[in-house]
């Protein structure tokens, strides 16, 4: 069966010759989009839909989430709106909910999470694990993640974690357990590997250590980095060819340049920035750089507990001098390239544009143009999602 949308007001593609075409249509067959242009030129096709002037964009892809959690951290949050600090220390109330959780529960929290990502126009989705920080735990949430969502990392070396003393187990021990058999254990259900490359978190040797042996294991490289300081970790990424660095609050001129001049992605989570009160990340610096920008919900249970990048991509131009073209294209083609599926991989087709061959992943929005994310924010304006060609959101009417 094909379908030709029609009636499109605005669409945005990604296509670097075409990125933006007016009164337009796209057809879709299978999966797949097998044509893009103005209306009038459009096909036949089995079915047609009109849009009725609304704007269409590529489906969200969200490249950095933390899906896989129980238990609450309002009570943090609050208190960091208060006056005080982010340190990353709540990570370990978020284990030990986790820790807590039946397989079942995990699952269905994993579930609604991505549900509600759907409904906000995300059709690709990453996860970690890192709530776990033990060999069985990891492997578990990888399992989960591995059933819900499109890529999983492995962040086993996410914080080090406490004893049954309460007290920090011995740092160097816990990074040769993640590099031994928690990469073991993990490695059926991961294709990436991240490390939280920060002060009170591991050291660019730690995480060097831990990126190493995950690539050797033949998983992809990712690294939080420089959220807190300029901690090494956009070095690090850039130095090991990792596929993005993610956070990159604070970077020097020299941090600006290797990104520039490499394929690591700059994976910014404006979200996050805002939740930690934390200097939003230089997106506008990066990009006039020549770096490749991508944004994400870095989805959390405590410091950016939302996966709307709607509300992101807003936040983008009204906060981080963005254009709307230059954010959607963050958190669409940006997101697949830090996912390196900007192009067709391993027999399955490109996301993060609508261009002929990709994924027929698309967010119709209830507005005339993209524009009205910024213009409008917080409004419910996704309106219809496609993923892979089938519906999944579709108007109450």
């Amino acid at each position: 069966m094909s379908e030709l949308l029609t009636g499109i007001g605005e669409l945005l593609t990604n296509d670097p010759e075409r990125p933006k075409i007016a009164d337009a249509a796209v057809v879709v067959e299978g999966e797949t989009i097998a044509w893009v242009g103005e209306a009038s030129q459009a096909p036949a096709a089995d079915r047609r839909t009109f849009l009725q002037g609304r704007a269409m964009l590529p489906g969200w892809v969200d490249s950095h989430t933390h899906l896989v959690f129980a238990g609450d951290r309002s009570a943090e949050f609050g208190a960091r709106m208060a006056g005080e600090s982010y340190a990353a220390g709540g990570i370990g109330v978020t284990t030990g909910a986790t820790r807590a959780a039946s397989d079942a529960t995990l699952t269905a929290l994993v579930g609604d999470r991505v549900h509600e990502a759907v409904k906000g126009g995300t059709t690709y989705l990453e996860t970690k694990t890192g709530y776990g920080l033990t060999v069985e735990e990891e492997a578990r949430a990888a399992r989960i993640a591995a059933a819900s969502v499109d890529e999983v990392s492995f962040l086993g070396a996410h914080l080090v974690p406490r004893g049954d003393d309460g007290e920090p187990v011995d740092a160097e021990e816990y990074v040769d357990l993640v590099c031994g058999p928690m990469l073991e254990a993990v490695r059926p259900y991961v294709s990436w590997a991240d490390v939280f490359c920060e002060e009170g978190a591991f050291t660019p040797e730690q995480s060097r250590r831990v990126l190493e042996a995950c690539r050797d294991a033949g998983l992809g490289l990712r690294v939080h980095g420089n959220q807190l300081g300029e901690s090494g970790g956009v070095a690090l990424a850039v130095e090991l060819g990792a596929a993005s660095v993610d956070h990159v609050n604070f970077v020097s001129d020299v941090d600006v340049d290797a990104l520039a001049g490499a394929d690591t992605v700059a994976t910014v989570l404006p979200a996050c920035d805002l939740s930690t009160r934390a200097p939003l990340a230089p997106a506008r610096r990066l990009l006039d750089a020549g770096a490749t920008v991508a944004i994400a919900s870095n989805c959390n249970p405590g410091t950016s507990y939302t996966s709307s990048m709607n509300f992101c991509v807003g936040t983008a131009v009204l906060q981080m001098g963005l254009t709307i073209v230059e954010a959607v294209r963050a958190a669409t083609w940006g997101g697949a390239r830090a996912l390196r599926r900007e192009v067709a991989r391993d027999g399955a087709p490109a996301v993060g544009s609508i261009t002929v061959g990709a994924r027929a992943d698309l967010h119709v929005l209830d507005a005339p143009a993209a524009i009205h994310l910024a213009y409008r924010p917080g409004m419910p304006l996704t309106w219809g999602v496609w993923r892979a060609g089938q519906q999944v959101v579709a108007p109450v009417l």
